[in-house]
């Protein structure tokens, strides 16, 4: 099930969602720009869409559904964050297709939202993508830059210790 993805110690992520890449230091929140919540990047995304980065396991998805974090087969668990301070608006402009313990191949629809909803509730949409558990890991690598596609472009490679 994780033979695409997964190799030895590797894991590639494909980007969850359609956008541009930027890196942490640019996210305007210091919770994720000093990498307080993990290490990855964040998308400023172009379309509402979240897709699951990897085949993996839905071990957290908050009750607001602004968020949700993704475990593959070697416990790499990976935050999704959509937007920021969106908690705020209590899952307003959220639907989620998952719930806690699915199990998703790469590609699969994770959550949509309104993007508009969120700027005119005065939030910014940048979306951090974070590996919660930095600890089992060895190496990190930002693979692209610019303009990412959900579910196809690879944007991280990680090495576990």
């Amino acid at each position: 099930m994780f033979s695409k993805w997964f190799s030895s110690n590797k894991l590639s992520l494909a980007s969850p969602m359609t956008g541009t890449l930027v890196t942490l230091d640019q996210v305007p929140d210091p919770v994720f720009s000093q990498k307080m919540t993990g290490d990855g990047l964040a998308i400023e995304p172009k379309i509402g869409r979240v897709v699951a980065p990897f085949d993996g396991k839905i071990i957290h998805l908050f009750e607001t559904k602004h968020a949700i974090i993704l475990e593959n087969q070697n416990q790499i668990q990976v935050l999704i964050h959509i937007g920021l301070d969106t908690v705020k608006l209590n899952g307003e402009g959220f639907t989620s297709h998952v719930k806690i313990g699915d199990e998703v191949k790469t590609n699969d629809m994770l959550i949509e939202f309104d993007m508009e909803k969120i700027q005119h509730a005065g939030y910014s949409t940048i979306s951090p993508v974070v590996i919660t558990n930095g600890e089992i890991v060895k190496e990190q690598k930002i693979l692209e830059t610019g303009l990412v596609e959900a579910g196809k472009t690879q944007i991280l490679s990680i090495v576990l210790k």
